[in-house]
């Protein structure tokens, strides 16, 4: 779902509007999530909601249509597809895991994937598009890597814990959108549509299932399924807007097939051992 952001940001939605975008994506689901979770946060979670709602969404999400609408060739997926080395390193830093040369080998064959499958001859580098995707992918990472540190509150389901990420992500950007970009733009019947899938399977369908999958799962593989995105990203380029891949992009479409593979060949092996140890 998350890979359909650069189609429908590029072919639906009114240019240069990136915080109202990301409004729209948080806080309406939000919202929805809450109603639907029925659980607020209480004592240190307001404070650490804000926190991860800031970075996961807040943060995230207006730098990810910045990224989208002003690098074409798809180098904002590049940049994002970082994500897993940055966890990889937060991993060792702040949740005092052992260094983990898997961790960062596929990384790196990920990202060379990413390169090799997005990025063409043609591909321009705006300043300012560049530093909004290193900018969302580093703020993402801090993210996931505290989301996985602070863990989920007992009691409380995916979905209220989505709702509070994204209201709080939502909330952040409501004053900042009004003062940057003033007013709403005018919305038609596909940016309506555009927006209206962004929100809903793309916001607050994928986020609960987002945080349901960090609870489960160590958080390098977690980082490592990030490289779907820009996959589904090119093969939609492929369907929809008669994209074709040539041979050098089709090998790294294996390159990020086979990151992810290894890194959920790596989540099963700790899942396995988990369940061992919780058995003995």
């Amino acid at each position: 779902m998350w890979g359909t952001t650069y189609v429908v940001t590029t072919e639906l939605l009114p240019a240069g509007h990136p915080l109202f975008a990301g409004l729209i994506r948080a806080l309406p689901a939000g919202l929805a999530a809450l109603a639907i979770g029925r659980a607020l946060p209480h004592g240190r979670w307001w404070l650490k909601a804000a926190v991860l709602g800031v970075l996961n969404i807040g943060v995230f999400l207006p730098l990810l249509f910045v990224a989208a609408e002003r690098l074409p060739g798809g180098v904002a997926a590049t940049l994002g597809a970082v994500q897993p080395l940055a966890v990889a390193v937060l991993a060792v830093t702040v949740l005092h895991q052992p260094p983990s040369t898997w961790s960062f080998a596929w990384g790196i064959v990920g990202v060379a994937g990413v390169g090799l499958l997005v990025i063409g001859p043609d591909a321009d580098v705006d300043v300012v598009g560049l530093l909004a995707g290193l900018g969302g992918a580093g703020a993402m990472a801090v993210g996931v890597t505290l989301t996985k540190r602070w863990g989920r509150p007992e009691g409380v389901g995916p979905t209220a814990y989505a709702g509070w990420q994204l209201t709080a992500g939502g909330l952040f950007l409501l004053p900042v959108t009004l003062l940057v970009e003033g007013a709403p733009p005018a919305v038609d019947a596909s940016s309506a549509l555009g927006y209206l899938w962004l929100g809903l399977p793309g916001g607050l369908l994928a986020y609960v299932l987002w945080f349901r999958g960090i609870a489960t799962l160590p958080v390098t593989s977690v980082a490592v399924l990030t490289l779907l995105s820009p996959v589904v990203a090119a093969l939609l380029g492929a369907v929809l807007l008669d994209e074709s891949l040539t041979p050098i992009q089709s090998a790294g479409f294996v390159c990020c097939l086979a990151a992810i593979v290894a890194g959920h060949d790596r989540s099963k092996t700790f899942i396995a051992s988990t369940s061992a140890g919780s058995a003995r």
